[in-house]
């Protein structure tokens, strides 16, 4: 259970790591190709129509820019906010299907009889809290590549 759990955070860090590494690279060069363009647009404007309307031009150019990079940024979100929950719907059904096992249950109830109960409420609060943070640590981490 803990090496799926070890899998799959291993497995995000990797694709956080790969996007981010796209998306830099593809930033520089769509800065590169846009500066190129809106000099070539201002240059033709500046020469048939004067610096005013060069300007605006170069202001139009530079909002299309931004409207087509804020909606590839809502698809990606909406995406990975797609894959967050049939994640989360993997995990909770695991886990259902662990907690019902019969097997599991006569296992805990055995080790509660063999360790006894007073020696067993510490062990438990610690491997609580341990999961606690997990499970905020690995929410913190999901919820970053999406923005």
């Amino acid at each position: 259970m803990f090496a799926r759990v070890i899998d799959d955070l291993r497995q995000s860090a990797g694709s956080a790591l790969r996007l981010t590494s796209l998306a830099a690279v593809m930033a520089v060069a769509l800065f590169v190709t846009v500066s190129f363009l809106c000099a070539a647009a201002f240059v033709y404007v500046l020469q048939g129509h004067g610096p005013v309307a060069a300007c605006l031009t170069g202001a139009a150019i530079f909002l299309l820019v931004a409207l087509v990079a804020a909606v590839l940024y809502a698809a990606r979100k909406r995406s990975a906010q797609a894959r967050e929950a049939a994640a989360a719907a993997r995990s909770r059904s695991t886990m259902q299907s662990a907690l019902s096992d019969p097997v599991l249950m006569s296992a805990g109830i055995q080790v509660v009889r063999a360790i006894g109960l007073k020696r067993l409420i510490p062990i438990v609060a610690v491997g609580g809290l341990a999961l606690g943070l997990l499970a905020s640590r690995s929410t913190a981490t999901d919820e970053a590549p999406a923005e």
